[in-house]
């Protein structure tokens, strides 16, 4: 009997051998077994060069960016006016997403998206309070864990820079154990909290560290704005990479507020778009509907929801207007950094062999904030605030960092640091074309994000400007970049018990290989809620009866087939209601909690 030797080989970071394979996290492996002791000179040769090639083979860097209170036309390659070249570029470059989905709030979204979770499972199955259950803690729980925390066990390296809002403590001296730096990244600069100025923002930090624009030793630019300080912080991290660690991959976390409220962006930006929007909403809204259609992005037949807003009984439409130029300079400013930071990548030689995703973190949103005057009175002492003085106040009333008292409602335009305005429910209607609903609701307006996918080692070269029609959700860039990675997706961590994976992998997708889900993609936030199963979704807003609809023939849903298909919709209510008693989903609006003490602080902070 001859003897063997067997060899094992990751073969997950060989891109030319695992392009496009579906496999489950932690089975990224193969098995040689070859015969002994008499070994033929040319199996010897063939596995000389495997070698070679298994050793030249690197684990790709994987990097997610994501944008805060889109819609799902604002971008070029999605339908949209808004100038947005470099991510339309790495749309050309790679594949459309057109059914991803988020879960239509910040807070959820990312908590989903770091754990591969839903949200309730996580502790945040609402906003950052907490709300006396455990699926609304306010807090990410220890029965999870994060990207970052995964891929370091895989030998990555781990940094963010942006927005993290998944954590209930924001004191500079409080709790700190679901920061970025205790959650598995190692280099953090960013904002904890959520919306707020971009000139002053709120709970900005470096590291574990609290610290304002003007008194951060390690950037100093010749005018602070928020969007830039991701870009050029980011691209900071990288250059430190390929000087410290070239060899090793990483991971990469890049959440932008842009658009978030308040309408804040540079004057030369927005000069660019003055008046582009003075004939309101319908043929703005009608022209990305045709867009879409021509690019393959939705079917011809699928109609256009109800037009939200009458241009002709806007009384202020110069104001109106204003407020959508400013947040189309927002999107493309952030659109200009991402292609700095993608020129980064190509000019270390990274760009090739960097796994990125691009999508945003809800729909586009309807929040009047500051389109009613709550500026407030200004102080009698108004000054300006010192290098060392935090920004404490995330929306009005509050300052600027040089003694301004900052404006809102109606007539203020919005764009420099003292104005604080929300661009509205009308614009956001349009953002959403063609859907219905906006942020907050689980109707397709509220959770459909597009996400570009950026790949060149991982993905054919014939796929380059695909339009994908699989469906995928947030939960699933943990699995995906698990497999991609070549890490594995622990039971148990720091001691803990930690719950199963929720999402799929993407990967088979990304090269025209259809994706097996096993259970529905689910839905709650604020009682409205969602269940998505093949080309059926059954959704209600909060104590509403449940709505049916065929998403190959109606995604816009506008024909309800509820009462017509009464025993789909039982079906699917059963699953909804299983997923939420497992998920940590009930009591059903638990998110209108009794206020703990910790919730009254949190929401003096603003969230």
């Amino acid at each position: 009997m001859s003897d063997t030797i067997s060899l094992t080989i990751n073969l997950s970071t060989a891109a030319s051998l695992s392009r496009g394979a579906d496999r489950e996290p932690g089975l990224a492996q193969t098995h040689l077994a070859i015969n002994h002791p008499r070994m033929h000179p040319i199996s010897c040769a063939i596995l000389f060069l495997l070698s070679l090639c298994i050793a030249s083979a690197r684990q790709p860097n994987i990097m997610i960016i994501l944008s805060d209170d889109m819609g799902f036309s604002d971008l070029g390659c999605y339908g949209s006016e808004i100038q947005t070249p470099n991510l339309d570029k790495l749309a050309a470059e790679g594949v459309r997403f057109t059914q991803f989905y988020n879960n239509a709030r910040c807070c959820p979204t990312r908590a989903s998206l770091l754990t591969g979770l839903y949200p309730h499972e996580t502790g945040i199955g609402h906003m950052t309070t907490d709300q006396g259950y455990d699926g609304y803690r306010g807090q990410l729980n220890q029965q999870c864990v994060t990207i970052p925390e995964v891929m370091r066990t895989a030998g990555y390296r781990t940094y963010m820079c942006g927005k993290w809002h998944v954590c209930r403590d924001i004191r500079p001296n409080g709790d700190k154990s679901d920061w970025p730096i205790q959650r598995g990244f190692e280099k953090f600069y960013g904002t904890i909290t959520g919306g707020g100025s971009y000139y002053d923002p709120t709970a900005l930090c470096r590291q574990n560290a609290f610290i304002t624009p003007e008194n951060d030793p390690e950037y100093k630019p010749e005018k602070f704005y928020y969007t830039d300080a991701i870009t050029d912080n980011a691209i900071r991290f990288l250059k430190e990479h390929h000087s410290e660690s070239a060899r090793k991959p990483f991971f990469f976390y890049v959440a932008y507020t842009a658009a978030h409220w308040p309408m804040h962006a540079p004057e030369e930006d927005i000069a660019k778009y003055h008046g582009k929007y003075d004939a309101g909403y319908e043929p703005i809204r009608k022209a990305r509907y045709e867009r879409e259609k021509e690019l393959g992005l939705i079917k011809p037949d699928w109609q256009l929801s109800d037009q939200a807003g009458v241009w002709d009984k806007v009384q202020d439409k110069a104001w109106e207007a204003r407020c959508m130029e400013v947040y189309a300079a927002m999107v493309e400013h952030m659109d200009r950094g991402i292609g700095k930071i993608i020129e980064q990548l190509r000019g270390s030689g990274e760009l090739d062999n960097t796994l990125i995703f691009f999508l945003q973190d809800n729909g586009a949103c309807a929040e009047d904030m500051g389109r009613t005057d709550k500026s407030g009175k200004p102080p009698a002492n108004l000054k300006p605030l010192g290098p060392n003085d935090l920004q404490t106040h995330i929306w009005p009333p509050m300052q600027t960092r040089d003694g301004r008292w900052v404006r809102s409602g109606p007539g203020v335009m919005p764009g420099p640091p003292d104005t604080y305005v929300a661009y509205g429910m009308n614009w956001a209607n349009v953002s959403n074309t063609p859907f219905r609903e906006y942020k907050h609701w689980v109707h397709e307006g509220g959770i459909s994000t597009p996400l570009i996918v950026h790949w060149p080692k991982g993905i054919r070269a014939s796929r380059n400007g695909k339009i994908e029609s699989e469906t995928g959700h947030i939960i699933d860039l943990m699995a995906t970049c698990v497999v991609a990675g070549g890490a594995k997706y622990p039971a148990k961590h720091n001691g803990e018990k930690i719950k199963p994976i929720e999402g799929i992998n993407l990967m088979p997708a990304f090269n025209g290989k259809p994706l097996t889900r096993k259970q529905p993609l689910f839905w709650e936030h604020e009682g409205n809620r969602a269940v998505r199963e093949g080309k059926w979704k059954l959704v209600a807003k909060e104590n509403q009866p449940w709505e049916l609809y065929d998403m190959e023939k109606d995604r816009s849903e506008v024909n309800n087939l509820a009462a017509s298909h009464a025993r789909k919709v039982q079906e699917l209510a059963t699953r909804w209601d299983a997923f939420a008693q497992r998920a940590n989903v009930l009591p059903l609006g638990a998110w209108h909690g009794k206020a703990s003490p910790q919730k009254k602080r949190d929401e003096r902070n603003g969230e």
